[in-house]
């Protein structure tokens, strides 16, 4: 997903796919992305651009699919009023921001009457640094009856960053810093749980060398979707996400049922009993992303 400030005024060409049309989902922000005072603009520019929004089929003027839209809530109470606006029928969902044990409910509550939004739920305060906290946050989502509808757990690292009074370094990844010790503690706690992370921002606009690194890294460690904050960030992590064609073949074999449970392919050991929803991740991504050509 790439983020955009709602209090611009070309969200509809962007919701349409028309002035970004490499971004596969667009969030259109009211929360970090703009100040204070900006919070009127956005929630016009949404009031005006929603009902310009084409339907999630196919782009205006084009074959293309529209890319999955998303509004990030300020706040509890500015959900209730985007829900109200006309057009937010074409949104496919919402990101909640700060999303922690003790606010939970109180957002799922502005939701919950409405199912056919999906959510995205960041967790981008103290709490994350608290197991126990994550813990009995992520046994609430799992008996909440907005389970089906969390697509993933966003990990805002530059909120908790910022929290320990740190600023990334553009020569190191996420991972060489504290929060890296932190994500891969919650992969442990939520994904197991079949709750999806996915991974956080690169803040070096033009530093693909290290966003290539960092994505590796993602990779390696089950994260499969990176918010991007610049275009160009685009095409270097969707290409990321690309399978190679020995893994597509080794997991179409682990999912053939005519194979057995034990078999070599491409050098490597393949074993149902311990390979199986790596093989399912893989056809999927391969799906969305494609195969590399080598």
């Amino acid at each position: 997903p790439i983020y955009m400030p709602a209090a611009r005024q070309d969200l509809a060409a962007i919701g349409n796919g028309l002035q970004l049309p490499q971004a596969r989902c667009v969030i259109f922000c009211t929360e970090d992305a703009i100040l204070d005072r900006d919070l009127p603009q956005a929630m016009e520019q949404l009031k005006i651009s929603l009902p310009m929004l084409e339907g999630t089929g196919e782009a205006a003027g084009g074959t293309d699919p529209v890319p999955f839209r998303c509004i990030r809530p300020r706040s509890p109470e500015i959900l209730r009023r985007l829900l109200d606006l006309d057009g937010t029928g074409s949104i496919n969902g919402f990101v909640l921001p700060k999303v922690n044990s003790s606010n939970l409910r109180q957002w799922l509550k502005v939701v919950e009457s409405r199912p056919e939004f999906s959510l995205m739920l960041s967790l981008e305060t103290a709490d994350v640094f608290e197991p126990d906290c994550m813990q009995r946050l992520r046994d609430e989502i799992l008996s909440s009856n907005v389970r089906e509808r969390v697509i993933c757990l966003r990990v805002g690292a530059l909120d908790l960053l910022n929290l320990l009074a740190l600023r990334r370094s553009c020569r190191k990844s996420i991972y060489d810093t504290p929060v890296g010790q932190c994500i891969k503690r919650l992969i442990t706690i939520f994904v197991p749980s079949g709750l999806a992370l996915s991974a956080p921002a690169y803040e070096c606009l033009h530093d693909h060398a290290m966003l290539r690194r960092e994505l590796e890294l993602d990779v390696l460690n089950g994260l499969f979707c990176k918010t991007a904050l610049h275009p160009g960030q685009l095409a270097v992590i969707h290409d990321a996400y690309r399978v190679s064609p020995e893994d597509a073949d080794m997991a179409a074999a682990l999912l053939d049922p005519e194979q057995p449970a034990v078999f070599s392919m491409h050098g490597r050991m393949c074993e149902k009993a311990t390979h199986l929803d790596w093989a399912r991740q893989i056809l999927i991504r391969a799906d969305i992303y494609g195969t590399t050509d080598t």
